[in-house]
């Protein structure tokens, strides 16, 4: 924990004005996304199962799966490809106009679904990342994942995802896109710029890993 208030101490005076999302987590705007019409989520959801699976697990290595994520993520992400503060062509296409009550909607129904399941890792060889999670790596001031993922990869709070059963390939290209200095690949929508701080300091092999360990979680 003190590795991470320290993390966070560096972030705030060097990124306070990093931070490319619309979306302001005031009372207001969590009681709106809880409120959000599961039902109404399952129809729109509908449109989302060519890539995404019929029950929310994605079938394909680059594609998230969205069952059991943290709404509030989902929320955000959604509005964020709305307001062009994160970038992917064949997302915009496919929810341009959509509102802010629809992205409450998807949001809370992908959540009431279960977790992916877990699927055997590639590497077996897992302990570096397992530590990673666990205990961070203090020389470089990286706090351990599970302090913001959650000790069961289960998400937390506000803009925090669930990663437990995600596909290995999607999460380490999430970390590269954040590690990325090439502003056409760079992904730019985390708050105050935590993952990119944290996935600058991560190799391609951590990366790959990290994925490896979380695509193996239940």
């Amino acid at each position: 924990m003190k590795r991470f208030l320290i993390l966070c101490a560096m972030i705030a005076p060097v990124l306070a004005n990093a931070a490319s999302s619309d979306v302001a987590w005031t009372p207001d705007t969590l009681n709106f996304v809880k409120n959000g019409y599961a039902e109404k989520g399952k129809l729109l959801a509908k449109g989302c199962a060519a890539c995404h699976g019929e029950n929310g697990v994605s079938t394909t290595p680059n594609t998230p799966s969205l069952a059991g994520q943290m709404a509030t993520y989902t929320y955000k992400q959604l509005r964020d490809y709305v307001k062009k503060n994160r970038v992917n062509a064949i997302m915009q296409s496919q929810i341009e106009g959509l509102t802010e009550q629809e992205s409450a909607d998807l949001a809370v129904w992908f959540s009431t679904l279960p977790r992916p399941p877990a699927t055997k890792a590639d590497n077996q060889n897992l302990a570096k990342a397992e530590k990673m999670v666990s205990e961070g790596d203090g020389k470089r001031i990286l706090p351990p994942c599970f302090v913001c993922h959650g000790t069961n990869g289960q998400g937390e709070k506000l803009d925090i995802p669930a990663l437990a059963g995600q596909r290995a390939d999607y999460i380490a290209q999430t970390l590269l896109d954040y590690k990325s200095k090439d502003p056409e690949v760079n992904r730019h929508n985390d708050i105050y710029g935590r993952m990119r701080l944290i996935a600058q300091q991560l190799s391609e092999q951590e990366i790959k890993d990290l994925g490896q360990y979380y695509q193996q979680m239940q």
